[in-house]
């Protein structure tokens, strides 16, 4: 069975970013996470990150743009 929450770490892992990363994308809320002890984020919230912000510039997150 595949899992159902992931950490922070874990989600930094499958983005290939760092966690600070990650919890900037929940601070400005582009991912939503949840709190249950440590902050985790669903398996269906991150898939409907990425399909929501598939070719997308997440470098300055204040900006999003379509790639070119």
């Amino acid at each position: 069975m595949e899992d159902l929450l992931y950490t922070v770490p874990e989600v930094a892992k499958l983005l290939k970013v760092d966690n600070h990363k990650v919890y900037e994308l929940i601070d400005k809320k582009i991912l939503v996470g949840l709190k249950l002890g440590r902050l985790k984020v669903t398996r269906v919230e991150l898939f409907k990150f990425l399909e929501t912000y598939s070719g997308k510039d997440l470098s300055d997150l204040e900006n999003i743009k379509e790639l070119n």
